[in-house]
């Protein structure tokens, strides 16, 4: 390319001297730097020589004159009015400038606004280079770059990039690249008009310079503004007659990144489309080339595709077809390159389905076998952006095989790669041939080891898929046999609110299986959802849902928090009433409670209809080994009352045909059981309480069975009728008011069913179980209500 810049030790003099050089024999540093201090011009002029030439053989030198304190001085001798002291002054100051202890002292020193003062095309050339070296040693600082740029540094720089002298030019470029990491000097440089030099650079016989002019260029085209200029000036058609020279390969990879930047903008990649440079990259992007080249042009696509309006032009330019041949090449960074561009091209819709009907989708699945985590990490994220709410791609991986392979990926080191193989998963998994395909190739203990990830993205795809599995019985089977559920419950305790909501997503879904939900809380999720409940900031409707769902396969602890039980809670042998629980208080177990010592709180009631046969049989239909002699595991207590009064219930209420007598019949049962009718008035004489401590002291536990109870309030006689009524099969909620108020609601038909008088819609009705067993008191109405309150 001819001559190259010359190095700074070899910049000649640009007139001849008209006497020797101070000799260094005989005269120490010490002494010449004295000698800066001379009033004899003739004498500044040699002693400015010899502090250059000394600094020129090392850094050990450059320091040693910082020592002597050469820099002060020189900095004065840079502003003398003899031309040849100014010059040689600022050879050894540009020289010394290079070392970094001279240039932390030169920042203390304002030297900048003296040096920009000799920036004038009126100065010699020589003061030109050594200035812009000096600038361009203190330009990296950010402090010295605002004080160029408030010493109006810039305009006399931008005069100095049409210097006849490479390395002015040189110096001055690279000051300017260092300027123009800020936003005001890229503004500046504009309105400057800095860019019609800039591209004339592209032209200059030395590479260092073209270089430097495209790093600027590439800096200073990220403004809107900019990017309008260079493209009036015909920036773009210079960056491609760069691109189409292959003696200019070396310069491709920042020509591109320039011409990605030009591209960005949607307004100027449709001039250049109209101008036919849009044509021209993609031909350059498929013609042959050295593998760095190809996949920096391929970015460079990529990078125009961030914009939606970007992606529809170039999905009009057949973009796709382009990618996908691509696949096919046999560098790594090329397919890693193009595997990011089909990723960012997935955003719009028809490329998407481009891509299928190109069969480029099984070329990316192919990928995912290489060694390369780079592409895998990079193919993965193409398929998971491909099968994004796109039902039919899912298909086209699955048919390629894609799910095998990607449940091989969760196993992987890569954390990305995890994260984008379980979103491809959950994308696929939504199709149940899929979904029973990914589980059959061991999906679920796949996914045990990403849910301990640290990762937060690793976490969120990973609960998002196994959200989608769990949709499958044998998949939350599998999940706990394989010890999926701890750590899934684990995730509860992360304040990362996404992690946080995809996980109650899972747990939700998983509580749908009741081993699964009670082993979940023997993790401690209640707790864990309570205390976020509770919380402004963490709560939200999934860790909401998932509380409910959890619930209802819990449902002393769900009537212990909500107060309520639905007709569709059907209350089973083993549930217990503890009492109101305070929000964020921990719900002990059955167990707990019954090993506690007699005291004076509420006493806990509990249901078990079943008989000592019954439990045996129950333990080797689950195949649970019988006890050993010497074990005495907690058990129940039996409640002989309670069955006889099931088997009343089932004998005398069943065959009832009216759902009003059945209601009313079953009321006067439980009253019965319970002390009668208690009128309203003598309510206090009414002896629960004392019945209630007896029986706990009889018993020798806080622990009621809730057939002993012979003397029962509303709250034990609203729990018997939901107990009863469930028995049965007749359908009533359970609802606990203030104190020991407690009711249990019906829905009922009005009219006589028999002769067809049935109303249209259900009536809610309170059954009366203490003053009037077996009335039905209509909803919100005043009786109802004062049978609710005290």
């Amino acid at each position: 390319m001819g001559k190259k810049v010359k190095k700074e030790s070899e910049t000649p003099c640009k007139e001849t001297l008209q006497f020797e050089p101070l000799p260094v024999e005989g005269k120490t540093p010490a002494t010449v730097v004295l000698l800066l201090s001379c009033p004899e011009e003739d004498i500044l002029v040699k002693a400015c020589e010899a502090i250059h030439t000394f600094a020129e053989k090392g850094d050990e030198n450059k320091v040693s004159l910082l020592g002597l304190g050469a820099l002060e001085p020189l900095c004065q001798l840079i502003t003398h009015n003899n031309k040849l002291i100014r010059r040689n002054a600022f050879m050894a100051l540009g020289i010394m400038a290079t070392n970094g202890d001279i240039k932390s002292a030169l920042k203390k020193i304002d030297v900048i606004p003296s040096i920009i003062d000799k920036l004038s095309l009126e100065e010699d050339i020589v003061v030109h280079e050594f200035a812009t070296l000096c600038l361009a040693s203190l330009s990296v600082d950010f402090v010295c770059k605002v004080k160029i740029s408030d010493n109006n540094g810039l305009p006399p720089l931008i005069q100095l990039l049409s210097s006849p002298d490479p390395d002015v030019k040189k110096n001055s470029l690279e000051i300017i690249f260092n300027l123009v990491q800020d936003h005001q000097s890229r503004l500046a440089l504009h309105e400057l008009g800095g860019i019609p030099p800039l591209l004339e650079l592209l032209k200059s016989d030395f590479p260092v310079i073209q270089h430097l002019a495209l790093k600027t260029l590439q800096n200073v085209t990220t403004d809107t503004d900019t990017c309008n200029t260079f493209r009036e000036e015909q920036g773009f058609e210079k960056l491609m007659d760069i691109l189409s020279n292959m003696d200019f390969h070396d310069l491709h990879a920042e020509a591109l990144q320039v011409v990605a930047n030009c591209l960005s903008d949607s307004k100027s990649l449709q001039l250049i489309h109209k101008g036919g440079g849009l044509t021209r990259l993609m031909e350059f992007v498929l013609t042959p080339n050295l593998p760095e080249i190809q996949s920096n042009a391929v970015k460079c696509i990529a990078r125009v595709a961030q914009s939606s309006e970007n992606r529809k032009l170039l999905h009009e330019q057949n973009v796709e077809k382009v990618l996908v041949e691509l696949l096919s090449v046999v560098d790594i960074s090329v397919k890693t390159a193009t595997c990011q561009a089909v990723s960012i091209m997935s955003f719009h819709l028809a490329s998407k389905d481009s891509f299928r009907d190109l069969d480029g989708i099984p070329a990316v699945v192919q990928l995912l076998n290489n060694e390369s985590l780079e592409l895998k990490e990079a193919a993965t994220q193409a398929l998971s952006n491909l099968t994004h709410s796109n039902q039919l791609n899912a298909f086209a991986v699955y048919e390629a095989g894609g799910d095998e392979i990607l449940v091989q990926q969760l196993y992987g080191s890569c954390r990305m790669t995890v994260a984008n193989s379980a979103a491809v998963l959950g994308n696929m998994a939504g199709q149940e041939v899929i979904r029973c395909s990914i589980l059959s190739h061991g999906a679920i203990q796949a996914l045990v080891e990403p849910l301990q990830s640290t990762d937060t993205q690793v976490l969120i795809n990973t609960t998002l898929c196994l959200t989608v599995l769990a949709c499958d019985t044998e998949a939350r089977a599998e999940l706990q046999s394989v010890g999926g559920l701890h750590p899934l419950v684990n995730l509860l305790r992360s304040y990362h609110k996404e992690v946080l909501h995809h996980a109650c997503l899972a747990i939700n879904v998983c509580a749908s299986d009741m081993n699964a939900a009670v082993e979940m809380c023997q993790f401690g999720a209640l707790e864990m959802l309570q205390e976020i409940n509770l919380s402004v900031n963490r709560r939200s409707r999934f860790s909401e849902l998932a509380m409910i769902s959890l619930l209802n396969f819990n449902l002393s602890v769900k009537y212990s928090l909500t107060s309520h039980l639905a007709s569709t809670d059907i209350i089973s042998d083993g549930f217990y009433d503890a009492g109101k629980a305070h929000a964020g208080q921990r719900i002990q177990t059955l167990e707990e409670l019954s090993k506690q010592p007699v005291n004076e709180h509420w006493q806990i009631i509990v249901v078990n209809t079943a008989t000592e046969k019954n439990k045996k049989d129950d333990k080797q239909k689950n195949g649970t080994q019988p006890e050993s002699p010497t074990e005495k595991p907690w058990k129940m207590m039996d409640d002989v009352s309670l069955q006889l009064l099931v088997n009343e219930a089932k004998k005398s209420i069943l065959p009832l045909s009216d759902e009003r007598e059945q209601c009313a019949a079953l009321a006067r049962l439980v009253s019965e059981a319970m002390g009668g009718a208690v009128e309203m008035e003598k309510l206090h004489e009414f002896p629960w309480v004392l019945h209630l401590s007896e029986l706990k002291f009889q018993l020798q536990s806080n622990v009621v069975p809730i057939g002993l109870i012979s003397r029962g309030i509303y709250c034990h006689r609203a729990l018997l009728f939901k107990c009863l009524a469930d028995c049965i099969g007749m359908s009533c909620t359970l609802e606990r008011g203030e104190y020991s108020r407690a009711w249990n609601e019906v829905l009922l038909f009005n009219g006589n069913p028999s002769m067809n008088e049935r109303s249209s819609q259900p009536y809610r009705y309170i059954v009366d179980l203490m003053h009037q067993p077996g009335s039905l008191l209509t909803a919100n109405t005043p009786a109802a209500v004062q049978y609710q309150t005290i």
